[in-house]
């Protein structure tokens, strides 16, 4: 009975367009109400969200969005531009290619599929139309070449899936999040050449070795900043909390040095963190919450139960998880999802003696899907609103790139070697 007053609670709320955070808060208590009396319900619950957020790893994400957001002001995206210009420009299709090298790179040090869209787009948008290629093909592109930062680290998403999944190695996900991430990349390049060469889209000039060599020594210091985080959390010399910390610090001076952002734009650039940290941090307590309530009322052995009495075939009940999960990042932002549904479909994949690490980067490129589709895909609604465009119009040129997408998804769910690899080769 525990199970669909949540859901249903849930899912109306929701559709009633109250907040998610308070979707989830408001169908936990009155989940909760159903067991025990009022006042334990909302001392529990109080207690729930306190102690959640008391956690020394969860202070990695509020540095990692600061820094996320001085790297968007502080003139990093425009380099990097430069640089993935010089290296892909001259393929059909070069600005398309360059929007996705350069998101992969962005993306993966600022750690905000959000945050590289938003910064490669406003860059790429203008500057693709007018070199003759459609609007539309340019947000597509944008969209989801944005999401490839998620998978390679660092990602604020797999430390959140490890305080889901109850003390996965952050270590270990970040490393298993590299080759998928890059595959993700590739597969898109490959169908943004054969879209381009299909609609006949402009191509650019060969980069001289000088120029490559410039770009990249300009490009340098902010390619670093991965360079020090994962080699520094990977040698065991420091955490990934400690890594957030500096990660700030070197944006900060990085963005000095560049002279791309002074006092006051230094202002406004906490005062955005603030607002972000707050937002994903009360996500994150009331998904704690949500956790909590779920376990007391065993709604994660009851799934277990349902999906693995349902079939004996580890490939149908993973079809079906991997089905519900594309299904919910439809509706449902990246953060909540992961941390309401980990609890719930890990013992699954435990239990069919799928890897924690491996399930993570499964779950995470799933719910990377989610948010470049309507009604609720964040990434989406942010590329769309940095090209001044509908996503009416995008939704045909976003359909080949979705395919790819679900392909290197596919990719990922039968070749496990491609998420453990570099995890086993670092001792994890």
């Amino acid at each position: 009975m525990s199970i669909l007053i949540l859901v249903f609670c849930f899912l109306v709320l929701v559709v009633l367009r109250v907040p998610i955070a308070w979707s989830i808060g408001v169908a936990t208590v009155l989940t909760l109400l159903y067991s025990v009396d009022s006042i334990d319900a909302l001392t529990t619950i109080s207690q729930r969200v306190a102690t959640g957020l008391d956690s020394f790893s969860l202070l990695a994400i509020p540095f990692f969005i600061l820094a996320g957001h001085l790297m968007n002001s502080g003139g990093i995206a425009k380099r990097l531009i430069e640089f993935a210009k010089s290296l892909v420009g001259a393929l059909p299709g070069g600005l398309g290619h360059v929007n996705i090298v350069a998101a992969m790179m962005f993306g993966a040090i600022a750690g905000s599929a959000g945050a590289a869209a938003a910064a490669i787009g406003s860059f790429m948008s203008e500057r693709m139309e007018k070199e003759g290629y459609t609007k539309e093909f340019g947000v597509a592109v944008n969209v989801t070449s944005a999401t490839t930062g998620l998978l390679i680290p660092p990602s604020n998403i797999f430390i959140i899936y490890s305080l889901a999944s109850g003390g996965v190695s952050i270590g270990a996900l970040f490393l298993a999040g590299y080759i998928p991430g890059i595959l993700t990349g590739l597969i898109l390049m490959g169908i943004a050449l054969v879209w381009a060469k299909k609609k006949g889209f402009p191509t650019g000039k060969r980069s001289s070795l000088k120029h490559i060599i410039r770009t990249f020594l300009d490009a340098l210091p902010s390619l670093l900043l991965l360079v020090i985080i994962i080699g520094g959390i990977v040698s065991g010399i420091f955490t990934a909390t400690e890594a957030s910390s500096i990660a700030v610090v070197y944006c900060l001076l990085l963005a000095f040095i560049y002279k791309e952002l002074n006092f006051q734009k230094l202002k406004q650039v906490l005062i955005d963190s603030v607002g972000t940290i707050s937002l994903v941090m009360l996500l994150i307590a009331m998904s704690i919450a949500m956790s909590w309530v779920m376990s007391y009322e065993n709604i994660p052995q009851v799934v277990t139960n349902t999906l693995l009495s349902f079939s004996d075939n580890p490939f149908v009940v993973i079809l079906s998880i991997n089905l519900i999960l594309l299904f919910v990042g439809v509706f449902m932002d990246m953060t909540p999802a992961v941390l309401i549904f980990t609890p719930i479909f890990l013992p699954v994949a435990t239990e069919l003696g799928i890897d924690p690490v491996h399930f993570g980067v499964i779950m995470i490129l799933n719910l990377c899907i989610g948010l470049c589709t309507p009604p609720v895909g964040s990434v989406l609604f942010i590329g769309v609103g940095v090209a001044n465009t509908s996503i009416q119009k995008v939704v045909k040129s976003l359909l080949p790139l979705f395919i790819g997408m679900l392909i290197a998804l596919i990719f990922v769910i039968l070749f496990p070697v491609l998420s453990l690899w570099l995890p086993e080769l670092f001792g994890y």
